[in-house]
Formats: structure tokens, sequence, C-alpha cells
């Protein structure tokens, strides 16, 4: 479970006196420790997972925000933060990896057109949570759909 590696990374970077990845790390098994306590029951990994990726969005925002700010060094701080919570998630698919896992998801939903998407995103992402950008998801969906 990513719990674990959380944990002891944690250990590590406190022993590293690495204050900066300690932060974030703290700040992530914060994150899964309090979606636990809201469902009031383990999470599965793909559950941890969907967490961590919640965390990387929420940064690749701030760093959207940041630049047009012109904060370079606000930047700078949270792509490391990035660097280290990625590095808990599996690695990301290959374009062909998920063509594949889309071809799939189109089958056993049986969808034809386009407004059956919500089926195939519904098998879909919890596949590839983690592993591939969401909109970057839909948007190939969506084309394979309508084409």
């Amino acid at each position: 479970m990513i719990t674990g590696q959380l944990m002891e990374a944690m250990k590590q970077a406190a022993k590293e006196k690495d204050k900066a990845r300690l932060s974030i790390i703290r700040l992530a098994v914060a994150a899964v420790q309090n979606k636990a306590k809201d469902l009031r029951r383990e999470l599965s990994k793909e559950e941890e997972i969907q967490v961590i990726s919640g965390l990387i969005k929420k940064g690749k925002e701030s760093i959207e925000q940041f630049k047009v700010g012109q904060r370079d060094d606000l930047v700078a701080k949270e792509e490391r933060e990035l660097e280290v919570l990625q590095a808990f998630l599996p690695l990301p698919l290959t374009p062909e990896a998920l063509e594949v896992e889309i071809a799939k998801a189109v089958e056993e939903s049986g969808a034809t057109a386009l407004p059956d998407i919500g089926k195939v995103m519904k098998i879909l992402m919890p596949r590839i949570a983690g592993r591939a950008d969401g909109k970057a998801v839909n948007e190939l969906v969506r084309k394979r759909l309508a084409g």
C-alpha cells in the first residue's frame, strides 16, 4: 500500500533532515488518513492513488497560477513537491497502452456513441487511476466514440 511507502519515506526524510521533502510527504499522509477517516475504513490502493493524484492536480493548478503571477520561486517549490508525490504513483501509461485500455472499456461497456461516454469512463478510470490524466483520457474517449 502507498501509505506504508509514505511512512517509510517520511522516516527517511526526517533522518536526512530534508524539511521540504518531509513537509510534502506529511501532507500526503494526512490527506490519505483524512480520506480514510471520512470513509470510516481503510483505503484501497486505487483510492490512495486517487488521493495522491488529487494533490498532484492541485499542485499543477497552483503552478499555473504562480506562473501567471510571475512567482518563479513558488513555481520551483511546487515542481519539487510534485516530483516527490509522483514517486508514489505507478508509472504512467504509454499512449499505446492507454489506447488498448480505452478499447477494452469501450467494448465492455457496449458504447457506440458519444452519449455513452459515462459508461466507458466508469469502467476505465479505476483501471488507470494515477497513470493517466483524466482530461486527456476523456478527450481520447470522446474522439473514439465520435469517430
